[in-house]
């Protein structure tokens, strides 16, 4: 006889089941949301007034060698010399590497520090360490399972990006993507979710302004338009591909030819000082907000987006904390508003498709890309939008910022079209 109450029993103790999950992640996402997120607003601010304070006051470029001592010190004294940055939350989720407290503390001082003294360098990086690092704190305090451990990560991350950012759905999407390259982590879906909007009503409501760029003219959907953005597209994804080059092979000479962190630190904060005097003003130092804003109302001299890749790699590559996205945003637009005429694009568009195509090469994900340029330009454009973040991710190649990214899913050519062109080459030979 067939078991009716069996079933039943089993229905809704499934059902049951799923809805104490989903209190439990509404619950961990808000109280992770709430402590990331007044973390995260406390960061902006400190970075923001210091930053304020810099460009009011030109001389203090010059402590830029103390600044650098101090941040090699506190990671030195720490333990932490050998820190991986960003790539160290990444293994915490994908090889549930333990991510120590003080890594929050240390890159949030870190980062401030390098801002103050006019560093290059962006904040998103950053906030995905501090995120990361207090949730991974909150989970080993509440003796959490290793999966459990992992999705506390994600939200963290999330909710720091979205507080320091103002893109909550990018936020949460972007730290359950950019793990493994090819697979998303839908199980931490929710959590990443909630925590991210928490973290952004809390910015919010203490007067963090959520970024966002107006690009002046957005074309009609038409087959010519399309015909010039994926070129466009093409070149802007090289660009991207360059960009990590120079990030990672300056950081590398660093290392190899100066193996004393201290003396390293010191060269790179004297090429910084060299270079910000020759340039006479301190627009590629800082994260470079402005001159992001810049690009969409100004068409941008190429020498710009060139500036800016040296005074990021060198600040990174000699010691100094903080973040590629934002330095990759300021490229990635600049470029994109020079470039533009000789592809027949207006050049406040190009620089919203530069922005965005930067982004996705460099991170390594679509989707979160694609949410990014939804909450930054909104809805008009998002055709295009998702016609560049397919084209970049396929160009760019198993390339990008983080090098313990894991990627799931080649990007080279099929297989079967491999073949076809080798029988090809075979036939024409035989003849």
């Amino acid at each position: 006889m067939y078991d009716y109450y069996g079933k039943f029993r089993n229905y809704f103790k499934d059902t049951f089941s799923s809805l104490k999950v989903l209190i439990t992640w509404l619950v961990a996402g808000s109280v992770i949301g709430a402590a990331v997120g007044i973390t995260g607003v406390g960061f902006h601010y400190s970075i923001d007034f210091l930053t304020e304070f810099r460009n009011e006051n030109n001389w203090i470029i010059f402590l830029m060698p103390v600044g650098g001592l101090a941040v090699v010190w506190l990671y030195t004294r720490a333990g932490m010399q050998n820190d991986k940055g960003t790539n160290a939350v990444i293994l915490a989720v994908r090889e549930n590497e333990k991510l120590p407290f003080r890594t929050s503390v240390l890159i949030f001082v870190s980062t401030v520090i390098t801002h103050f003294v006019g560093g290059s360098s962006g904040r998103e990086g950053a906030a995905l360490q501090i995120g990361g690092s207090l949730a991974a704190s909150g989970g080993r305090f509440l003796h959490l399972g290793e999966k459990e451990s992992k999705i506390l990560v994600m939200s963290g991350m999330s909710a720091c990006f979205s507080a320091l950012f103002g893109t909550p759905v990018t936020a949460a999407i972007f730290s359950i993507e950019v793990i493994s390259v090819g697979i998303m982590h839908y199980s931490a879906i929710i959590p990443c979710v909630v925590s991210a909007i928490t973290a952004f009503e809390i910015s919010t409501s203490l007067n963090v302004t959520p970024t966002s760029f107006s690009m002046m003219m957005v074309p009609e959907l038409q087959e010519i338009t399309l015909i010039k953005v994926i070129p466009f597209a093409i070149v802007c994804a090289l660009v991207s591909r360059f960009f990590c080059f120079v990030i990672h092979r300056i950081k590398h000479i660093f290392q190899k030819y100066i193996p004393n962190r201290y003396i390293r630190v010191l060269v790179g904060s004297g090429m910084i000082i060299l270079m910000t005097l020759a340039v006479g003003d301190q627009r590629f130092n800082g994260a470079g907000g402005d001159v992001i804003s810049q690009s969409f109302s100004d068409k941008m001299a190429f020498y710009y987006c060139i500036l800016k890749l040296l005074f990021t790699a060198v600040t990174l590559g000699c010691g100094f904390k903080g973040g590629e996205i934002v330095p990759a945003f300021f490229v990635g637009a600049t470029f994109g508003s020079f470039a533009s005429e000789f592809f027949g694009i207006n050049f406040s568009f190009g620089a919203g498709l530069g922005l965005i195509a930067l982004f996705c090469g460099a991170t390594n994900c679509p989707v979160a890309s694609l949410l990014m340029s939804i909450e930054l330009f909104g809805i008009e454009a998002v055709p295009y939008f998702a016609l560049i973040c397919g084209i970049s991710y396929l160009v760019s190649g198993d390339t990008g910022l983080y090098g313990e990214q894991k990627i799931m899913y080649s990007r080279k050519m099929p297989e079967f079209i491999n073949k076809t062109i080798k029988n090809r080459k075979s036939e024409i030979q035989k003849q």
